[in-house]
């Protein structure tokens, strides 16, 4: 057994501790996953990878937001994302000042993950995230620990089921030097299984008025940052823990109401970064292929309405495209007539482009690759 060395002396906890040995088989998995992952990249272009990582980027956004039902504007957020990543005038809407604050705090994780994490740059994260002191209507303090308790509660007023109960407010400048001490050692000899650790010991502690499961899972990136560089940018962890988030959140009760054998909830966790760079790696393969089309296709001429459905099957991936595009869903997507929506998908079949299934009202195209 291998101990965190996290304490809580207050509530005379021991030590969080995990079997290394039953963790073993999801930290390899995920290993094989971030191998895999970091091979593809290689055999794409800096200016492929700057397209994967700003939507990746955008997608984390958006996830962890949603996470705490909050539902960001896409473009906005892509738009906003862009600009970091380019140094240069973007169009597109402008992102409200918390929502560049969340993206600010994303790219400092990622983009100086070796600097020291310290108290300070920890609430300088969560007042990011509440550049007005308020959270909805509610005043909070920002860019500090909070100065009550705190309880995790759901259900409507007077019916309130406490999941969890934090840490008293005195005790949590404490516990975040241990935990800030501990992650800055380094004393765990795996950054997946510190990720696992860190977010669940933060998450447990919850020191902030508001914003705690935002600010952990930007811990989480920084953890991954510090393993893996910028390619941490592509796991999408939190999209993962967005698709997950029922069991998300009964294995972190789970975990803070145990025996502080906290195995369960690391091996979980670290399934869930393999499982995120297994679906990176369809990402990467989906530009791949993308990026091999349009090379077999050069020479063909396309218009402009024909170049955009293709784009939106060939991002939509393999079979995401959900009942194959039509001459209803060609006009949708480019306002054309339905005479001219007819003749640019029969042109694209003739030229090899699309291919056709089904016959009259039927009649569905799909990208013309093999699998897809």
């Amino acid at each position: 057994m291998k101990s965190t060395h996290l304490l809580w002396k207050d509530r005379n906890w021991p030590a969080l501790r995990y079997d290394s040995a039953k963790v073993a088989s999801a930290l390899a998995r995920a290993r094989r996953a971030q191998g895999a992952l970091e091979g593809k990249l290689t055999t794409i272009g800096f200016d492929e990878r700057q397209s994967l990582a700003a939507e990746a980027w955008t997608q984390e956004a958006m996830s962890t937001s949603a996470i705490e039902g909050e539902q960001l504007d896409l473009l906005a957020v892509r738009s906003s994302v862009a600009r970091r990543l380019s140094g240069a005038k973007v169009k597109g809407p402008a992102a409200p000042r918390h929502v560049d604050g969340l993206l600010d705090i994303m790219d400092d994780a990622v983009a100086n993950a070796m600097q020291t994490l310290t108290h300070k740059r920890l609430c300088a994260w969560q007042a990011a995230l509440f550049p007005t002191g308020y959270s909805g209507m509610r005043p909070i303090l920002v860019g500090g620990y909070r100065k009550h308790p705190m309880q995790i509660v759901s259900g409507p007023a007077g019916r309130e089921v406490v999941h969890y109960e934090a840490p008293p407010a005195g005790r949590v400048t404490a516990e975040m030097k241990a935990l800030l001490d501990w992650f800055n050692r380094g004393e765990e000899a795996d950054r997946f299984v510190q990720a696992a650790v860190a977010h669940l010991w933060f998450e447990t502690i919850h020191p902030f008025e508001d914003g705690n499961g935002r600010v952990g899972r930007v811990l989480v990136d920084l953890a991954l940052a510090r393993d893996s560089g910028e390619v941490g940018r592509l796991m999408r962890i939190s999209q993962r823990l967005l698709e997950t988030r029922d069991e998300y959140y009964e294995q972190l009760e789970s975990a803070q109401h145990g025996t502080c054998d906290v195995t369960a909830w690391v091996a979980w966790f670290v399934e869930q970064v393999g499982v995120a760079c297994e679906e990176a790696v369809q990402v990467v393969d989906a530009s791949l292929a993308k990026a091999r089309f349009w090379a077999t296709h050069r020479d063909k001429p396309v218009n402009e309405r024909q170049r955009k459905v293709l784009n939106v099957l060939l991002d939509a991936g393999p079979g995401g495209f959900e009942g194959g595009l039509s001459t209803r869903k060609h006009e949708s997507l480019t306002s054309a007539s339905r005479a001219t929506s007819s003749r640019d998908l029969l042109e694209l079949e003739e030229a090899g482009l699309l291919k056709r299934v089904g016959a009259g009202r039927s009649t569905r195209y799909y990208i013309n690759l093999p699998g897809w």
